[in-house]
């Protein structure tokens, strides 16, 4: 008896032993995220799971309830919740020359307010700023999203946007893409008001020969194809993808280069000549070359109806500073001072490029999410018009689902960012959104944002409400 006594008592004692080395023994974590419905963007299931998390990453994720090794410090019960990777906007605008600095500084607190943890600002004039903004960000002494640039744009002589890298020739061209390696650029952004179908294609091959991503428009003197088969990474906005869906987009080419007509005079003929089989064929180039599109709904919205909305009382005009809010009337007066035929064109447009990003996604083309919001963008609000994007897609007969991967999940593949960003998975960063409802039932709940998470940075509803009332401009 005594001998079974004490082999219980040494049986006990080993038990309270392990039991207080395995507290010894858990990981120290900063935070768990307890309870919360994960949305799996590339698998699209949704899963109840605890997250936990230490120094900006996520080091694991369980089954909610889970027994597990971790201590967190920090306990967030996330339970009715719905955790998704932190929106992604994959085409603004930083830019409007030095009187805008502060203003678009202020546009940080936006993005961040409204759940966006990364930018890919597409080409602006104030590189210097952006690139000091993204290294405070960086290192957590400025609040905002990370920054992917592309600093100044390529085009030709006389551009139409300040601060462009003009090119001429062969030379220019190898010059301007030294010229942004220098400033390590994340991506090369083209655009197509002066710069010639030659040093165009020219641009691109040069960027592939560099290992350098690149987007942009495409002159009108070239076709589509060409563009991809140059290298092209990324197609900026629709008129383009349209004029290689159309059947006569080889006449058109032909007529842009003779001077025979402009850009907005080959709309109605390209929209007119869209052919299914010809757009097949395009959205299997698209895909085939992993050339990703850029659609930028809301602003074409935003921008046909400019004639019939009145904007003048928009919350988010509070946000914009009466400089931002100037830069706005150019394209205001053009859409007020258009004949009716021009309006509807420009109306009918818009309804066509809705059913073409639906095209594009139905067969497999990957999309980005972008607002193209800054400066002369009229009423397309940095932070905001990122979910009103994802919110016209769904209007379109695009899945919530698909509209959603087109933010983050997609953003980190077109940037090579997949290993540390796009999902929630372990080992990625920390950047992730709460919110308090499901965005796969309803986009709009995209909106409905509980907290916010960038790296070991954390926004209550609270914080980023006032984030929100700090970015107010006089």
């Amino acid at each position: 008896m005594k001998h079974i006594i004490r082999t219980i008592g040494i049986f006990t004692l080993f038990v309270l032993t392990m039991s207080c080395e395995d507290k010894k023994t858990k990981q120290k974590v900063d935070m768990a995220i307890t309870n919360a419905q994960v949305i799996h963007l590339e698998t699209g299931t949704l899963e109840n799971q605890d997250i936990f998390i230490s120094d900006g990453k996520i080091q694991a994720i369980l089954s909610a309830g889970t027994e597990n090794a971790y201590e967190p410090d920090t306990l967030i019960d996330a339970s009715g919740k719905f955790v998704l990777p932190g929106f992604w906007d994959n085409h603004i605008h930083l830019r409007g020359g030095d009187s805008l600095i502060d203003n678009n500084k202020n546009f940080l607190k936006l993005f961040i307010a409204n759940g966006i943890t990364t930018v890919r600002d597409a080409g602006g004039d104030l590189t210097p700023s952006v690139i000091q903004w993204k290294k405070q960000i960086a290192s957590e002494d400025l609040v905002g999203p990370t920054i992917y640039t592309s600093g100044p744009k390529i085009d030709g002589l006389n551009a139409t946007w300040a601060g462009s890298l003009e090119v001429e020739t062969e030379e220019d061209v190898k010059n301007a893409l030294d010229s942004l390696q220098e400033l390590q650029v994340d991506f090369v952004k083209l655009y197509d008001s002066r710069i010639s179908g030659e040093n165009y294609l020219n641009a691109i091959k040069e960027t592939q020969k560099r290992g350098m991503t690149v987007s942009g428009h495409m002159p009108f003197t070239v076709t589509l194809k060409e563009t991809v088969d140059a290298g092209m990474d990324a197609i900026e906005h629709l008129y383009y993808i349209m004029k290689g869906c159309a059947s006569n987009e080889q006449e058109v080419t032909e007529r842009l280069k003779s001077g025979e007509i402009g850009f907005w005079d080959a709309m109605p003929a390209l929209m007119q000549a869209y052919s299914d089989s010809t757009a097949q064929k395009t959205f299997t180039l698209l895909k085939d070359n992993n050339v990703f599109v850029v659609p930028t709904l809301h602003i074409g919205k935003t921008l046909s109806y400019l004639d019939e909305v009145d904007h003048s009382n928009d919350p988010y005009l509070t946000y914009m500073g009466q400089g931002i809010i100037q830069t706005y009337q150019g394209r205001i007066a053009r859409s007020m001072n258009a004949t009716e035929e021009v309006r509807n064109n420009r109306k009918e447009l818009d309804t066509f490029f809705g059913q073409l990003a639906q095209s594009l996604d139905q067969a497999g083309v990957k999309l980005l999410a972008g607002s193209d919001s800054g400066a002369f963008n009229s009423y397309t609000y940095p932070g905001f018009s990122l979910h009103k994007e994802l919110e016209t897609m769904v209007q379109n007969g695009i899945s919530p689902l698909d509209a959603l991967r087109t933010s983050a999940y997609n953003g980190a593949q077109f940037l090579d960012k997949s290993n540390n960003y796009g999902s929630v998975s372990k080992g990625n960063v920390s950047d992730l959104v709460i919110l308090d409802d499901n965005p796969l039932e309803d986009i709009r709940n995209s909106q409905r944002i509980y907290m916010v998470f960038k790296g070991t940075q954390v926004f209550s509803k609270t914080q980023l409400q006032k984030l929100l009332k700090s970015a107010i401009m006089d």
